[in-house]
């Protein structure tokens, strides 16, 4: 495969990647809810440290489990804020943290 056949690859699974990301963001949404309702904290250390020994468990690379974790970090900060806030704060938010200079 050329450049041009992996940039494809990768815009495919970005694809898929957007739409698992808003699946769990739905998930982040509703268990915001449950715990609002419930009165139980948004942000709990030890289901975070969970999920990262689960994914580390699961990661077969070439991904280095220190970085998935970063990623795995930035993604349940994310969702923390959603569950503070529900999914209609963040829909109205279209900014973007990303560096123009990020690349494939």
């Amino acid at each position: 495969m050329d450049i041009a056949d992996w940039r494809k690859k990768i815009d495919e699974l970005d694809r898929r990647l957007v739409e698992l990301l808003c699946e769990r963001a739905q998930a982040a949404v509703e268990i915001g809810r449950l715990k609002r309702n419930t009165n139980l904290p948004i942000y709990e250390p030890e289901r975070e440290r969970i999920v990262f020994e689960n994914v580390q468990k699961i990661n077969r690379g070439p991904l280095p489990g220190r970085d998935l974790v970063r990623i795995f970090e930035r993604i349940m900060d994310v969702m923390r804020n959603i569950q503070k806030e529900g999914i209609a704060a963040k829909a109205a938010k279209v900014e973007t943290e990303l560096d123009s200079d990020v690349n494939d």
